[in-house]
């Protein structure tokens, strides 16, 4: 019943978080962030069950693999957590000099309240970091529950399903009404967002950057359906007679979250999306039987392409040949955001708090308010600075190259290998996206890339595992 229950509440947050405008909203999140928690609960109360009745276990709790990293992302999180509480002026003096003096300068504005509260956090705005924080302590949270969870290798199947079925839906939502003219976002009028495919997404590059991790993992799950049937070591003739009506309607998904990703005009998106097939088209090859390359994924792209030219790519282009001018104006909010990470080094200006921070050292005229940094990493850095960025930068250099190392140990025939590329590649494909967007920040797709990251760790881990057996 447990089970049950976590599965179902996991299908319903893999729908929720994209539909929801991307869960960008306070409302949404904050739905987001209760599903995790009931998700923890719920698995709380089965293992303190399952353990005083003396059940066999559903977590791998006993695995030490991950305790640096997990230690790792700990320290991040108390970190973030020493940024909200007022600390005394001698002591932030001495870890952040600049917020020091911004403090004083405005204790002249108000002496009364210098004298009455002579403590300032580190954070410039307490109450955003501690949104900022809550969210990033259920997505570690929830991490860390997949992590350990032993039913997850059971139904990843019918989870990607469901993360495959969003896509597609999404692409060919956001495409009717870009094409049609109704330019909708669920029930809002947004004739001014809806310039590209945006599905109910409220920007073009987050819907792009959510689509940069379903479509890999949907190829990957094609061929992990024919390796599962055993289609891949008939010939080519017998396989495509053999193929099955699901797997068309797979294949024809994919091209159409490919499409729809075309269409959001987003330049970097293309780009990863470009990189991402020739990835997998790479990786999934059998270098046993002479391929130089895996014909499947070309295959897909070239048709999406096809099919893309027939309807009309000029706003595409003319989005390509308009990029020098955008360019400067990333240029220099990165180099604007350098600016903040030079006065606020060791600990940042406070996690989640660039929209309040920025507007001081914007040199470019910008319409609106300027809520991320067009670049994920310089955000983070200039928000919980070097100390931060480093401590979550080790877990990943600890966890992703053994994870992807324990998946090449699989076998070719073995359908878990390609799952486990296919995850890899999109979370990949996200993070080179981020490099000039808000991605990651963006909870649906933070919640999609913990789940994925999850799904290739566990992966690996068996990788690794048989690989040790084998040995033995």
């Amino acid at each position: 019943m447990f089970n049950k229950l976590i599965q179902i509440l996991l299908a319903f947050l893999l729908i929720f978080t994209p539909v929801a405008f991307g869960s960008v909203e306070l409302w949404a999140f904050s739905l987001m962030e209760l599903g995790i928690l009931t998700i923890l609960l719920l698995g709380t109360v089965q293992f303190l069950m399952r353990k005083n009745q003396g059940s066999p276990e559903l977590y791998s709790l006993r695995n030490h693999q991950f305790a640096i990293p997990i230690a790792f992302l700990g320290f991040f999180l108390l970190l973030v957590l020493l940024q909200i509480p007022p600390l005394p002026s001698g002591l932030l003096k001495i870890i952040s000099p600049k917020t020091y003096a911004l403090r004083q300068e405005f204790s002249f504005v108000d002496i009364q309240s210098a004298i009455r509260n002579p403590q300032s956090p580190i954070s410039f705005v307490p109450f955003a970091t501690q949104v900022e924080f809550f969210k990033w302590f259920t997505l570690i949270a929830f991490f860390l529950f997949l992590l350990k969870w032993k039913p997850l290798d059971r139904i990843k199947g019918s989870l990607i399903l469901i993360v495959m079925f969003v896509g597609i839906v999404e692409s060919l939502y956001g495409m009717v009404e870009f094409f049609s003219a109704h330019r909708h976002i669920l029930h809002l009028e947004a004739f001014s967002i809806v310039s590209a495919v945006t599905g109910t997404f409220v920007n073009r590059n987050y819907f792009a950057g959510y689509l940069l991790m379903v479509i890999p993992l949907g190829v990957g799950y094609i061929f992990y359906r024919e390796f599962s049937h055993g289609g891949r070591t008939l010939t080519w003739r017998r396989r495509l007679s053999s193929i099955d009506g699901k797997t068309y309607f797979l294949v024809f998904g994919v091209i159409v979250m490919t499409l729809g990703l075309l269409f959001t005009a987003s330049r970097m998106g293309i780009i990863s999306l470009l990189l991402s097939f020739s990835l997998v088209a790479l990786l999934f090859r059998n270098p046993q039987s002479g391929q130089r390359f895996s014909k499947t994924p070309v295959l897909i792209l070239g048709l999406a392409l096809l099919w893309a030219a027939w309807i009309g790519l000029d706003a595409v282009i003319d989005r390509f040949l308009d990029v020098s001018d955008n360019f400067e104006i990333r240029w220099e909010m990165w180099a604007n955001t350098f600016q903040i990470i030079k006065d606020f080094p060791l600990f940042g200006s406070g996690l989640g708090t660039f929209t309040y921070v920025f507007p001081p050292y914007r040199s470019i005229h910008l319409e609106g308010i300027a809520s991320h940094a067009e670049n994920d990493f310089l955000q983070l850095v200039s928000e919980v600075g070097v100390i931060g960025a480093g401590v979550l930068l080790v877990p990943f250099l600890l966890l992703l190259p053994r994870a992807f190392a324990g998946i090449r140990n699989l076998s070719f025939e073995d359908p878990k290998r390609y799952i486990g590329i296919g995850a890899m590649v999109g979370i990949l494909g996200l993070m080179f996206h981020s490099i000039v967007e808000r991605n990651i920040q963006v909870p649906a797709n933070a919640f999609l890339f913990t789940f994925l990251l999850a799904i290739i760790l566990r992966i690996g881990s068996i990788g690794r595992k048989d690989k040790m057996e084998s040995a033995s």
